[in-house]
């Protein structure tokens, strides 16, 4: 960067506030944007809602700003490495330089930090880390392939780990575990040994290390290869505060890799205690089964014959008695619906009789109430043309019929 030629004479005064001034413009123009890259510290965070903190590494250090209302896209801690992009001026009030803040973001770890969260993200939603995608490990193994460097110490724990415990088989699939070409030979080895179909079980595994140093197991190739694997997969990366993009992948999460040894092979000694369990389980089970069936046996009656014939013929005897019974009261129902039947006739004959009285009372009754009773005796009725009775002498309507007890004349 060029030095800026001073454009200030020497015989020239100003006062204090404006000397500040003059160099707060300045800086401002000299510096309207730049990128800084350092650790944070002394982070607070006024009422106001305003940011202060400071930006250094090895031999300076920066006070930094950022206003309420600037997008921070992540929790700020101190130690944390981050780049930030500003603009350099100055505080009058205390005569010193700032930043600042209008970008800022994650630097080193920080920055592989964001990167593989937002690589997990993408794989999480292309659902390579789904639990139903998960195989069970064999229970006992004969052949177990390995996924790692053969000079490492993660080998040779994981082969003393094995040699104390059953058996097996150990296929090695020799593969540099960091460095530009690691991602791809740790793929390849996984690849291998699911073309091959040679092992019962894969363990990927490595030492503890940087962050840096495990990046080849984040790398989307492996987490791939691994999501693929059709035979169940251990991963047994790093140590127990590690978790690469592989983890979320394998079948089985290991702390260690010695761990991921411990997981795929019991001891003799907890298979010798898991089949003593069994052992007193089914025992346990069978003596219960044995007590519930001398039980059963014992509660038999097993009853005489003859006392089994005379049982029956009592009960016999009084199933006849009750046929008996009800053949009886049927019989006598029967009876009493016949004697019914046999009255029928004297019964409908009664009513008969008492019907044509009371029609030839009707009758009488009828005729005791009929007008022709009252012309009987001398009455008449006379009616007009239209056949109306003419009941008055001054209704001055023409009699057309006279109406005798005997006979109808006409006039």
């Amino acid at each position: 960067m060029e030095k800026p030629q001073p454009f200030i004479q020497p015989d020239m005064i100003f006062s204090v506030s404006d000397a500040s001034a003059l160099l707060k413009n300045v800086v401002e123009t000299a510096f309207p944007r730049l990128r800084v890259r350092g650790e944070l510290s002394q982070i607070t965070r006024a009422t106001s809602g305003h940011m202060y903190m400071t930006i250094k590494d090895a031999g300076a250090a920066i006070s930094v700003i950022i206003w309420r209302g600037t997008p921070v896209p992540f929790k700020l801690e101190d130690g944390m490495e981050v780049i930030i992009t500003g603009r350099f001026t100055t505080y009058p009030a205390r005569s010193n330089y700032q930043i600042i803040v209008n970008e800022i973001e994650m630097a080193g770890v920080g920055a592989i930090l964001k990167m593989l969260e937002e690589r997990k993200r993408k794989l999480a939603a292309e659902g390579l880390f789904d639990s139903a995608r998960k195989k069970p490990l064999p229970r006992f193994p004969q052949r177990i392939g390995i996924v790692t460097s053969p000079t490492g110490a993660a080998f040779q724990d994981i082969q003393n780990r094995l040699r104390e415990r059953l058996p097996v088989q150990i296929v090695l699939y020799p593969a540099t575990v960091q460095g530009t070409t690691a991602a791809a030979e740790v793929a390849a080895g996984i690849e291998y040994f699911n073309r091959e179909k040679n092992v019962d079980v894969i363990i990927v595994a490595r030492g503890g290390g940087a962050l840096e140093d495990l990046l080849p197991f984040s790398e989307e190739i492996v987490v791939r290869a691994a999501a693929a694997s059709e035979i169940p997969l251990i991963s047994g990366v790093g140590h127990e505060p590690d978790w690469m993009l592989i983890d979320y992948a394998a079948d089985v999460r290991a702390p260690t890799p010695t761990g991921a040894a411990e997981m795929v092979v019991p001891t003799k000694l907890s298979l010798i205690q898991e089949m003593d369990n069994l052992w007193h389980r089914l025992s346990n089970n069978f003596t219960t089964r044995l007590v519930n069936a001398k039980s059963r046996v014992e509660s038999i009656n097993i009853k005489n014959p003859k006392q089994f014939v005379m049982e029956q013929t009592q009960r016999l005897d009084d199933l006849t008695r009750t046929m008996n019974i009800l053949m009886e009261n049927k019989i006598q129902s029967a009876r009493q619906k016949i004697s019914m039947i046999a009255t029928f006739p004297n019964i409908l004959q009664n009513k008969m009789l008492v019907l044509a009285q009371s029609v030839a009372h009707l009758g009488q009754m009828l005729n005791s109430l009929s007008y022709k009773s009252v012309l009987a005796r001398g009455y008449a009725i006379v009616r007009d043309k239209d056949n109306a009775i003419i009941s008055r002498a001054d209704s001055n309507l023409t009699p057309a019929t006279i109406e005798f007890a005997d006979g109808v004349i006409k006039i």
